[in-house]
């Protein structure tokens, strides 16, 4: 999947604002002010999209995908960098940006869930 399909999917999400953070040099996705998913590069250069995880989750898909890596200058507990260009099927992708965006949502004040679900 390249950056452009990974942000349209994220923007598409109820609430999903972007911004581009300079000082790290990527582009993040936030719901109701919280990130839940973050496109950059890492230390050599190569694309990555960073995304909240489940640790049990995260550490299966370690053993299943060469192309995931704990979360790159993330808790490694709790986030996960996909390379692009991997053996990930685009399915697959979309819904751990959804999982991410859905546990990110979940921890919101019960307010803002609100305001997110009326727009």
């Amino acid at each position: 999947m390249n950056k452009q399909k990974l942000e349209s999917f994220c923007l598409k999400l109820p609430g999903s604002v972007h911004d581009y953070q300079i000082d790290w040099e990527a582009d993040r996705y936030k719901v109701g002010d919280k990130i839940f998913a973050i496109i950059g590069c890492d230390s050599e250069g190569k694309p990555i999209i960073t995304l909240k995880c489940d640790p049990h989750h995260s550490e299966q898909l370690r053993e299943n995908y060469d192309g995931i890596i704990p979360g790159y200058y993330m808790n490694k507990n709790h986030w996960i960098s996909i390379y692009f260009n991997t053996n990930i099927p685009e399915e697959i992708l979309e819904n751990l940006i959804f999982r991410s965006y859905k546990l990110v949502f979940q921890k919101l004040p019960k307010k803002i869930q609100k305001q997110i679900k009326l727009q």
